[in-house]
């Protein structure tokens, strides 16, 4: 009887040790068995950073970075910032018609060739291939048909449709407009017509001056 009153006691007397303080309000920070990386080693914004010169964790933006989640009233991203320049940033006309060739803004030239080949690259072929053929990596892993950039319907499509396509995704693909500025569009867009004229090709689109490197008359 002695040990079972004693048993009781100190049941007792743990019992409120536990339960009698719930509620109450301490200074010493709770005891934490996984974190779950409540606290990790990260700058916030507009703070003090020793590692840089200017002693500003905040950095200036790389050239060319595209910023994330911009959208619009039509949801389409890059429209915030001309939405009256439709041409350049939906690829459409005033009336609302799919733009054919390339707006104004755009300069199609040798480095924005270069340019569009390079993030064709990157971007496009691992799916169409880097002939625009539809035969790239991912299709040995499974990925299923991807259309061929060199089917009469693509290339007869607006360029401006083109654009859309590739800011807005369809079907298995997903919208591009997260890592591609408009720029950029247009210039994978100008790559695109140029290995579409590659495979489709005549001695017809050979220029005059160029004809005798190629035994033309």
């Amino acid at each position: 009887m002695r040990y079972v009153s004693l048993a009781t006691f100190f049941l007792v007397v743990l019992a409120v040790s536990i339960l009698g303080f719930r509620g109450s309000i301490s200074t010493k920070p709770p005891l934490e068995l996984i974190p779950d990386m409540d606290h990790q080693a990260k700058y916030k914004p507009q703070a003090e950073s020793p590692f840089f010169a200017d002693g500003r964790a905040d950095r200036p933006l790389p050239a060319g970075v595209v910023a994330y989640g911009r959208t619009s009233t039509s949801g389409t991203p890059d429209a915030t910032f001309l939405q009256s320049d439709d041409a350049t940033y939906l690829g459409k006309n005033a009336d609302g018609s799919w733009v054919v060739g390339f707006p104004k803004s755009v300069k199609v030239d040798a480095r924005f060739m270069a340019r569009g080949q390079d993030r064709f690259t990157i971007y496009c072929a691992p799916c169409h291939g880097a002939l625009g053929d539809g035969n790239g990596i991912t299709k040995q892993y499974g990925m299923g048909a991807t259309p061929s950039y060199h089917d009469e319907r693509l290339r007869t499509m607006a360029e401006g449709e083109i654009f859309n396509t590739i800011t807005n995704g369809k079907g298995n693909m997903l919208s591009q407009a997260d890592k591609l500025s408009a720029e950029d569009r247009w210039a994978v867009i100008a790559y695109v017509r140029a290995l579409q004229r590659a495979q489709n090709g005549t001695a017809a689109d050979v220029p005059p001056s160029h004809k005798a490197e190629l035994g033309l008359k």
